[in-house]
């Protein structure tokens, strides 16, 4: 500040995450959106919540503080879905756990607040914005207001922010009070006199989704399908015991190309904070520092994933020339080593929108592109993709691209033209492609909002085709996910039972977890699938969840307890044994599966009677004889 003769800054950025100077992370593209705008901003990434002082390390700023918990919820952050606290935190100096505290953007505005009573607050980030309205929290089992409420904050940007935080602080600049920005879009206030309009919707009161699972449905599938900025109305949700009403305002319009460009185009300084140096620097920057990011939003919807609550179904590109400008930079990093990691998003085969419709009306509100068959107006074209590709491998000092990201293998396969699945194999795999089936019954997936596993199937076998026609030894790695809401322990032996076809046992294996604002974390709470409001059985009990997840990994002689209960439970004890159909083979000394053959029947005749007979119940041929009797 003294370098530059800032005597107070126009805003202070409070982040949950260490300070990484990259397109790639929030705190990044904020701040230099704003400074790009004629705003000065300072940041103090990670302070210390038990101390104040460490908030007004930058003194106070002229319009607001801007607080994030970081790139991820902290609480996911945190915790594994077993709620077991993690051991590294990719986000922090040298990985070290501990630097942010649960429910990092509540404590820090509420620190904030005990300092400076009337300075405005505005939340931002991953954290606020899928925490918006009343909402279900995994951590503590409880429905939880909003953020903005127990925050003590003042407005609440959601979504991709860049347009909605340059509008606020040019307001505040103004002279406008923070109480009275009330028409921003993307962005929630409170209020004690809600807008009447039209075009509003009022949903029930957090008094009542806090008592009434099924209420609770009805209104967040409402939230749900109310995301699209062509189509979305103002939302009111009444706080009775606060005399408050919450507003969120209609999310805001995607980018331009033009507009995408810019924000990448800034000054960033691509690696982080060189403070960090001595503690072994933020392990997160590993996974983005050679990757390019080419597109936002996504039209998979998958139940699972809060893009849409949080992006949006509306794709949004950055052009050629913008991709093939950073990735010159890219090439020129003293690490490269001719290899770009990753060229994508969401989803990195989406580079246009999914039908000509949503450019002028939007996503339609009541079907998925894609789910449960694409649609009629769905156009597949890779051709763009295919060509930014090209343009990649033909720079210099480049040696191979790669995609990493999620390749959503139901829009590329019903593509007929087939030039970027051959583009794909030959020349960006890196040995393995990474996809997401996620299950194999029909009936889960389903409830995910995925395509039918003959789809999967259908891929696989062209992918391998494709990859022997090529002589080239590589191979799919599907994520699977375990205690999805709909999965049963018939589903979990299904699984396995394919993967036993496969002769795969994945290495991870994702348990669902229950975030913040998805359609799953509804079903999971609630038993009610939010689209038709029938049951879904859920998997809760975590000795259950567990089972689940073994079974995927039936293989590792660590879940052989887990497995062979699984089994029982689920009524398959043919699949316990040595053939080639069992799953495990049974230790020795267990008796589970021994079970003592029926009394022989009293003769006439006085003869001593054979000793019962053991079998080995439904295990494969040549277990369980014994001799014949005469």
């Amino acid at each position: 500040m003294d370098a530059r003769g800032i005597e107070q800054l126009d805003f202070v950025y409070v982040s949950g995450d260490a300070y990484v100077d990259h397109p790639s992370f929030g705190t990044a593209i904020i701040s230099r959106v704003l400074e790009a705008n004629g705003f000065t901003v300072g940041i103090i990434a990670q302070p210390d919540w038990r101390d104040p002082a460490s908030i007004a390390a930058l003194g106070e700023p002229k319009l607001g503080f801007l607080v994030s918990a970081g790139n991820m919820d902290s609480m996911v952050n945190h915790y594994s879905v077993s709620k077991k606290r993690r051991r590294m935190d990719a986000y922090s100096p040298g990985g070290k756990m501990g630097l942010r505290p649960d429910y990092a953007a509540v404590v820090y505005a509420n620190l904030i607040r005990r300092t400076y009573k009337k300075t405005p607050i505005i939340l931002g980030g991953i954290e606020a914005s899928l925490r918006r309205l009343a909402h279900y929290d995994y951590w503590s089992d409880h429905m939880k207001r909003s953020i903005l409420l127990d925050a003590g904050a003042d407005l609440i940007s959601y979504g991709m922010g860049e347009r909605s935080i340059v509008e606020i602080a040019e307001a505040l600049r103004s002279g406008i009070p923070v109480r009275d920005i009330t028409f921003v879009r993307g962005t929630v206030y409170k209020t004690a006199v809600p807008p009447d309009a039209p075009d509003t919707i009022r949903l029930p009161g957090f008094d009542k989704v806090s008592t009434s699972k099924e209420l609770y449905a009805k209104s967040f599938y409402r939230q749900y399908r109310n995301t699209d900025p062509f189509t979305a109305k103002t939302l009111v949700e009444p706080y009775p015991a606060d005399n408050l009403f919450l507003v969120q305002n209609p999310p805001q319009m995607p980018l331009s190309t033009e507009e995408m460009d810019a924000v990448y185009a800034l000054p960033y300084a691509r690696t982080y904070h060189p403070d960090y140096e001595a503690a072994g620097g933020i392990p997160a920057i590993e996974e983005i520092k050679f990757s390019l990011t080419s597109c936002r939003g996504c039209f998979g919807a998958c139940s699972f994933c809060a893009l849409t609550f949080h992006q949006g179904r509306i794709i949004q590109v950055r052009s050629h020339e913008s991709l093939l400008e950073e990735a010159q930079k890219i090439t020129e990093d003293p690490d490269f080593k001719g290899y770009i990691h990753d060229v994508g998003g969401p989803t990195a085969n989406f580079r246009q929108p999914a039908c000509k419709k949503q450019l002028k009306h939007g996503a339609c509100p009541d079907r998925q592109c894609l789910f449960p068959e694409p649609c009629p107006n769905l156009e597949i074209d890779h051709s763009d993709y295919v060509a930014l590709l090209r343009k990649l491998r033909a720079l210099p000092k480049v040696k191979k691209v790669f995609v990493r990201s999620g390749i959503r293998f139901d829009y590329l396969i019903n593509d007929k033209d087939e030039t970027f699945f051959r583009e794909l194999v030959r020349h960006h795999v890196s040995g393995q492609l990474k996809v997401a089936p996620e299950h194999v019954s029909d009936g889960v997936l389903r409830m995910m909002g995925k395509p039918q596993n003959s789809v999967y199937r259908r891929f696989a076998r062209r992918y391998k085709e494709l990859n022997d026609e090529m002589h080239l030894d590589q191979y799919l790695v599907p994520y699977l996910m375990s205690s999805h809401p709909g999965s049963t322990l018939q589903d979990a032996v299904r699984l396995a039972e394919y993967l036993r076809e496969l002769g795969y046992m994945p290495e991870q294996v994702q348990d669902f977890y229950p975030t913040p604002s998805t359609i799953s974390t509804c079903m999971y709470y609630t038993g009610l699938d939010p689209r038709t409001m029938k049951p879904v059985y859920v998997a809760r009990d975590p000795h259950e969840k567990a089972m689940q997840r073994a079974l995927i990994q039936y293989r590792d002689p660590k879940n052989y307890e887990l497995v062979t209960e699984a089994l029982i439970r689920a009524g398959r004890r043919d699949l316990v044994g040595t053939g080639p159909k069992c799953l495990v083979r049974p230790r020795h000394g267990d008796t589970r599966f021994l079970q003592k053959a029926p009394a022989p029947q009293k003769r006439t005749e006085k003869r001593k009677s054979p000793p019962a007979s053991r079998r080995w119940d439904g295990a494969a041929p040549g277990y369980g004889k014994g001799r014949k009797r005469k």
